[in-house]
């Protein structure tokens, strides 16, 4: 049995995951302050998910670039995407108009990605090993 992992799906996942966490979480469970619990403004389970994202895109962009497209626009789209998430931390009080952009910039480039590696089976260029 050959498994193989989709990781602009498990990018695309991480991304819509990250989204539901900042724009749900506060809504739903805004009670667990009471209860002692705080991961809605938790500042370093923020980055923790930003940076797993981040992980899994930029392992699933660059494996799309190297093997099948050498196309540097998901990579660019998936930056621009990153520089909001960033961003977001940064200025707190702007953080919804920040966050909706950063997280379809994100998802855009791996379905840019995606696209890409399906109408490029395999990009043959100087870097290839066979």
């Amino acid at each position: 049995m050959n498994f193989k992992i989709n990781w602009d799906a498990l990018g695309i996942a991480a991304s819509v995951a990250c989204a539901i966490h900042c724009a749900v979480l506060p809504l739903l469970l805004s009670s667990l302050p009471l209860l002692g619990v705080e991961i809605i403004d938790n500042v370093g389970f923020e980055y923790f998910m930003i940076g797993v994202a981040f992980l899994i895109g930029a392992y699933s962009l660059y494996h799309g670039w190297r093997k099948h497209h050498h196309s540097f626009t998901p990579i660019l789209v998936f930056s621009a995407g990153f520089a909001l998430l960033f961003a977001k931390q940064v200025w707190h009080e702007w953080q919804l108009w920040f966050l909706i952009p950063a997280v379809l910039l994100i998802v855009t480039a791996h379905f840019i990605n995606y696209r890409s590696c399906r109408v490029h089976n395999h990009a043959h260029k100087e870097d290839c090993k066979h």
